[in-house]
Order: C-alpha cells, then structure tokens, then sequence
C-alpha cells in the first residue's frame, strides 16, 4: 500500500525546495504583490521573477497554506500553557 506524500513534490524544478517553499508562505502568509516577493527573494541574492512566483503559488499553495494554519494553531495551543506557568 502506497501512501501520498504530505508535502509537494519539488524534484525537477530550479531552485531548491526552501526557496520554493519560503516564496509561497510569504506570498500567501503577509498581504504581499507578486512583486514584493520577487524583491524580498532579489535582496537575499534570489533572482526569481514575479511570474515563476506565481505558478508556484499555484501549483504548491494548497499544501503549503494548509500548512501554515495547521503549525499556527499547533504553536500557539503548545504555547499557552508555558505563557501561563510563568505568571
């Protein structure tokens, strides 16, 4: 029996998989343009262009902004109860 893998697939593309991925999360995470995340990836030495932003964001969004809500409520739910022994 097979199973689906949790995260996209990122074999056969330029650019590794934490640039990839670092791109989409900002892009679907913060109210940025296409273009803020091309400047932001050019700044840490990324050339990227808007539109290869944006076919990512299509093809691996899904999974990646699934996962950001999943991490977020996760953090926070392990969190609270530190926040509240210190008091």
């Amino acid at each position: 029996m097979t199973t689906t893998p949790r995260t996209p697939g990122y074999a056969g593309y330029r650019f590794p998989a934490e640039v990839i991925s670092y791109s989409v999360y900002l892009y679907f995470r913060f109210p940025l343009s296409l273009r803020m995340v091309e400047e932001m990836l050019a700044v840490r030495g990324i050339e990227v262009s808007h539109e290869t932003v944006r076919k990512w964001g299509l093809k691996f969004g899904r999974a990646i902004a699934n996962g950001i809500g999943s991490v977020e409520r996760l953090g926070v739910r392990q969190l609270w109860p530190a926040l509240r022994r210190d008091r």
